[in-house]
């Protein structure tokens, strides 16, 4: 599917991140997702109830590509950045600003990176789901919005997917999290 078919739904964060610095997020309202990784609570409640559909719907495996593709913390993001991103210019590059500097991508090989302190990881409502292509993208594209994730218009990662719900339980979730109660 081409990316400007792809749903797109503005971020409404959480009021509890109201005022966090993004990649400071603190560890109380963080919780560990399966394999690995930590989200915001809301976008990890989220992320295990989509997960349990996947399987249900027989795709598997779901999962964060790496526990670096869920929360970042500020230090992780800027270690990533230094390692994709360089001070010269190199022509061609895609380039990022930060703290008032252009920078350039080193290899149009590597995935894009959001700047410092400027990603949704930082916040830990973004999680990159492993080897999003195939069947797995296509479930994601009918299912993701159930469970208030949602694409960004980066055409070059179909497996970002963001929380957009804030404090709104997308009704999947809900009905997820009461099946986990009865239990």
């Amino acid at each position: 599917m081409n990316a400007k078919n792809w749903p797109i739904v503005k971020v409404t964060l959480p009021a509890d991140l109201k005022g966090v610095k993004p990649g400071e997020v603190p560890e109380h309202l963080l919780r560990d997702v399966k394999p690995h990784g930590k989200l915001h609570w809301r976008a990890a409640d989220a992320y295990h109830a989509m997960r349990d559909k996947a399987f249900a719907d027989g795709i598997k495996p779901f999962k964060p590509t790496s526990a670096g593709d869920t929360y970042r913390t500020l230090a992780m993001q800027t270690t990533a950045f230094l390692q994709r991103y360089q001070k010269s210019p190199l022509a061609g590059a895609s380039t990022r600003t930060w703290e008032g500097v252009k920078w350039y991508k080193k290899s149009p090989t590597m995935a894009s990176l959001a700047a410092p302190g400027t990603s949704q990881h930082n916040l830990g409502i973004a999680v990159d789901i492993w080897s999003a292509s195939g069947p797995r993208f296509e479930w994601m594209l009918k299912n993701a919005l159930d469970f208030g994730f949602s694409w960004e218009v980066v055409p070059e990662e179909p497996w970002h997917l963001r929380y957009t719900a804030g404090d709104n339980v997308p009704e999947a979730v809900q009905a997820w999290l009461d099946r986990k109660k009865v239990v």
